[in-house]
């Protein structure tokens, strides 16, 4: 028996003729409608139905008005904010994406504005978020879709600062535990400046700025005289590591190594995890367009899945896309700073800040001719700013797809890419003729006197050239490999010259797994992408282990180390939830190894903060090859002594037998609401989990963990799996749920299914939509009059 079908009619001011949402039994919604214009209208509205509390928190946090709601607690947040938003004309803003970008974007935030006004005349619309906190969602602007950047991943100007710092305490060398350097240069500090014109604290106003928004009870009840004391994100560790775990996978098979004879395209964005999740599933058609996929909410469009001839997925290419300058200024007046042979004022923009409960605040935006300052030392005469091309016309997250979404084919795809600025990422791309390419892009500028790794002074000496043209950076065209694939990895091409594109990449041990797997599989299949997404195998672990195996062979173990040795003999590697080898590599690795590493090589504790999480690659490469770094004794020695401790943390952690032991039962991931912090104790009804779950940071089933708990805090917000041209038989989940409502059955609903490396159907064809539709939302044109239920 066929599940009946929930419908409802909602007269949409703005709507220029029907159109109709039909979400399916997983809360994917398919929107239909009869142009371009009342498609993004609806979208716009069913981003606000399921994610109007996501999408008001985003836009305020943005545009820097949270104090206004939440108090003096968020002014400095807000003030820091403001320092990053898009500041230039919106006439080249507008076109720097698809021609009708303006169009789609004022569609949308029409959109967004007319569930808002549902929500006024039928208040139990509201997302319970807004009672409790006494707030109301506010009103979009087309041009906020595009001014916020803050939430973009661009690099690299916070790791110049920290770079600064580390070589202060110690050297370069040092700092290799932090970022190794590839293609490899020797950083070195420019002509006519100190470490000591680069203080840390430099690197706060931009962490504050692109922080998330917590909602402490304290923060909440802060006075205004303690608003500058909330201007502290977190302890440095946890910054750096967050920053860290963000990442991504993708490929594309060619139809000559897939079973079927089709390519199959695989995408998993890897990005903090939230609830509701950054990520949103979506089908939009109307004449011309017919594309699935998902996105960012707050966005129009698609930017990763397919349309009726094409896939496209994405991850983040290490591309540097910002640069940290030291400005000398006047001693006579400290607004006057340095540029070629005079002086430029500083911009100082002073804006006001409405705050909850008290009288308007004025506060100063600084600015030179680089970007925000970020430090300002009156003493020494020396100001910090930061260059990020966020500032540039075509800078805003991901809208570049709205250019590439509707492409009829891979090398369609290919030239749109002029209009993607950031992040810099991987494209991959594949189309039903059987094509499949990858693409790098994104704004890149051209440095011709340096590399970028360290800040430079900013008088003029040290300026971009020009960004390379989208034809200068890597890419690849129906390989001869048979597939392309991509992990955040270094991936530059071994024979490239020219100008510096970027030499900080991620671990590559999710990169080298999947390519070998991909390698080794001439009939790949759609179980098997979803395998490969979900894979496990852990390469620090096989390499370590490895280790540990031969000084058993020489009979260097004690009782204890042996004990462990034994667990990890005939191991797989795999940090499956019910290993008990698993849960005591991780917890040994790194709790007690990799910590016993950085000591090692960096002794004063001040820069081993400075220096987490660490780069894994950095670490193996030291245990793999110790000489001439340290002595094989020296290694072995350390490695034995971090065993026996690491073995006795699970004891204390797991109990007193080794095999009863389950990396599950340590490593699980909680989705925590924002608004945890400022609900009643007790109350935990809007988080999702605890689940058991596998899997690391080094995994391609990326599973990042706090190391204070081992919870896991990052990983793949969404997944999907397409076959390209029987785009029925494709794949996804979302994680936890659709929703951002806490009373929809879609808030939580795919959480279970994603911790198990589950998937549900995308559906594409209307038949199959239709056979799926579990609720029916019909739009008609209207004056604003609310709702009609049947």
């Amino acid at each position: 028996m066929p599940q009946s079908t929930e419908d409802e009619t909602i007269p949409l001011e703005g709507l220029d003729a029907e159109a109709e949402i039909r979400v399916d039994e997983w809360g994917i919604p398919h929107i239909r409608a009869g142009s371009d214009h009342d498609l993004f209208l609806a979208q716009g509205f069913n981003a606000a139905r399921d994610r109007l509390w996501q999408l008001d928190l985003w836009r305020k946090r943005g545009l820097g008005l949270l104090a206004a709601d939440f108090g003096p607690g968020y002014l400095a947040q807000d003030h820091a904010a403001r320092h990053f938003l898009y500041r230039g004309d919106m006439g080249p803003e507008w076109r720097a994406y698809a021609d009708d970008t303006e169009a789609i974007c004022t569609a949308f935030a029409a959109g967004v504005n007319a569930y808002i006004g549902l929500c006024e005349s039928e208040p139990e619309r509201l997302p319970p978020e807004f009672s409790l906190f006494g707030t109301k969602p506010q009103p979009w602007q087309p041009e906020d879709v595009l001014r916020i950047r803050s939430h973009a991943l661009t690099r690299n100007g916070v790791s110049e600062i920290l770079r600064a710092n580390v070589m202060a305490l110690a050297d370069a060398e040092t700092d290799l535990l932090r970022f190794e350097i590839d293609p490899p240069v020797e950083p070195k500090l420019a002509e006519g400046l100190s470490f000591e014109d680069i203080p840390l604290d430099a690197i706060r106003l931009f962490k504050l700025a692109t922080a998330t928004v917590t909602f402490e009870k304290a923060r909440l009840a802060a006075p205004l005289e303690e608003a500058w004391r909330w201007s502290e994100v977190t302890d440095l560790g946890e910054i750096v590591q967050r920053s860290a775990e963000e990442g991504s996978n993708n490929w594309a098979v060619h139809g000559s190594r897939t079973e079927t004879g089709r390519p199959i395209l695989a995408s998993d964005p890897h990005r903090a995890h939230a609830v509701p999740s950054l990520r949103y599933l979506v089908h939009l058609e109307a004449p011309g367009i017919n594309v699935i996929g998902t996105g960012e909410p707050s966005a129009p469009g698609v930017s990763i899945g397919h349309n009726e001839r094409t896939a496209f997925g994405l991850t983040i290419f290490g591309a540097d896309q910002e640069d940290v300058y030291v400005y000398e200024t006047s001693p006579d007046d400290p607004d006057l700073y340095r540029y070629g042979n005079g002086w430029e004022r500083i911009d100082r923009d002073r804006q006001r800040f409405l705050v909850k409960g008290h009288s308007d605040q004025h506060l100063t935006l600084s600015f030179t001719r680089h970007g925000p300052v970020l430090n300002e030392d009156r003493s020494r005469h020396r100001v910090v700013a930061m260059r990020t091309v966020w500032h540039l016309p075509g800078s805003a997250a991901y809208l570049g797809s709205l250019a590439y979404m509707r492409s009829r084919s891979t090398t369609a795809f290919a030239e749109t890419l002029g209009h993607w600025g950031t992040p810099s990422v991987n494209h991959v791309s594949a189309d039903v003729d059987g094509h499949i390419g990858w693409f790098t892009a994104g704004f890149t500028p051209v440095r011709r006197n340096w590399h970028g790794l360290l800040p430079v002074p900013g008088d003029g000496r040290h300026e971009w050239d020009g960004f390379l043209a989208p034809e200068e950076l890597p890419r690849s065209f129906d390989p001869e490999a048979g597939f392309v694939a991509s992990a955040n990895e270094m991936n530059l091409p071994p024979e490239r010259t020219g100008p510096s594109i970027g030499h900080e990449w991620a671990e590559v041990s999710r990169a080298r797994r999947i390519k070998s797997v991909l390698a080794a599989d001439r009939s790949h299949s759609l179980s098997a992408s979803m395998a490969l997404q979900t894979d496990v195998f852990s390469r620090p672990a096989a390499i370590v282990t490895a280790l540990v195996a031969g000084l058993a062979g020489q009979g260097a173990l004690d009782e204890v180390t042996a004990e462990a040795a034994r667990l990890f003999a005939g191991w797989d590697h795999r940090l499956t939830v019910d290993s008990a080898p698993a849960a005591l590599f991780e917890v040994w690795w790194m709790k007690h190894l990799r910590p016993g590493i950085a000591a090692r090589f960096a002794p004063d504790a001040k820069v081993r903060q400075l220096l987490l999480p660490g780069d894994f690659d950095r670490f193996l490469f030291l245990l793999e090859v110790p000489e001439p770094h340290w002595s094989l004794a020296e290694r072995d020695a350390l490695i034995l002594a971090t065993l026996a401790d690491g073995f006795g943390d699970c004891l204390r952690r797991l109990g007193d037998d080794p095999d009863r032991w389950r990396w599950g039962d340590l490593h699980r991931a909680l989705f925590q609401h924002a608004a945890n912090g400022a609900k009643p104790s007790a109350d935990s009804a809007w988080n999702v989990g605890p689940l058991p779950v596998g899997g690391s940071r080094s995994t391609p089933m990326h599973a990042a963990y706090r190391l204070g708990d081992f919870n896991v805090n990052a990983g793949a917000s969404v997944r999907l799996v397409m076959d390209v041209g029987a785009w029925d038989n494709s794949v996804c989940v979302n994680t936890p749920g659709q929703s951002g409502d806490p009373r929809s059955p879609h808030y939580a609903d795919l959480a279970a299914p994603w911790a198990r490396g589950d998937y549900v159907p995308l559906l594409f064809s209307r038949d199959r939509v239709d056979a799926a539709t579990r609720r029916r939302i019909r739009l008609i044109p209207s004056s604003p009059s609310g709702a009609t239920k049947p």
